[in-house]
């Protein structure tokens, strides 16, 4: 596997990563019994409107099988979809493009969010070293989890030792 960026501009790439987000999208959907998800109904124009930078994960063959998105800002980047391909679920695929994300922002604060029963991808985030923000109602009945990534500073441990 290989990870490098990647636009939703580049055909047919562009087509590729949208089947993917809609099928990573509808198993969240399955997950958390709503369809309700704003990028399982997105079309290839509304996804090239989002102003989103991406990275995507190729297996050997170069296909894609995963991607991640997020927007920033000088002192923090919002991690806005993360998507694997159902075939290449269990695989670390979704943890190294979060890693890489964390690789990317350097020091800077992370947050995410996804559905609070989500509970593959709440705990990968927990395990990567995500605290939990909170739960709350984005729509009536649509429930999400958010979450932040600080890098502790140097010599202070991480979570609830840092006092």
């Amino acid at each position: 596997m290989h990870i490098t960026g990647i636009s939703p501009h580049d055909d047919p790439l562009g087509g590729r990563l949208l089947g993917l987000q809609h099928a990573a999208y509808a198993v969240e959907a399955e997950l958390i019994g709503d369809d309700r998800i704003p990028p399982l109904r997105e079309s290839l124009e509304d996804l090239r409107g989002e102003p989103l930078t991406w990275v995507g994960a190729f297996d050997d063959g170069g296909l894609l099988v995963g991607a991640v998105a997020w927007t920033e800002s000088a002192d923090e980047v919002d991690l806005d979809r993360l998507v694997v391909d159902p075939a290449a679920h269990r695989r670390g695929i979704g943890r190294a493009l979060v890693e890489e994300v964390l690789a990317r922002a350097g020091g800077r604060r992370i947050v995410v969010s996804t559905g609070r029963d989500n509970k593959p991808a709440r705990a990968l985030y927990e395990r990567l070293g995500f605290r939990g923000r909170g739960e709350h109602e984005v729509i009536p009945g649509l429930w999400i989890a958010s979450y932040l990534y600080e890098r502790p500073a140097p010599g202070r441990p991480r979570g609830d030792d840092a006092g």
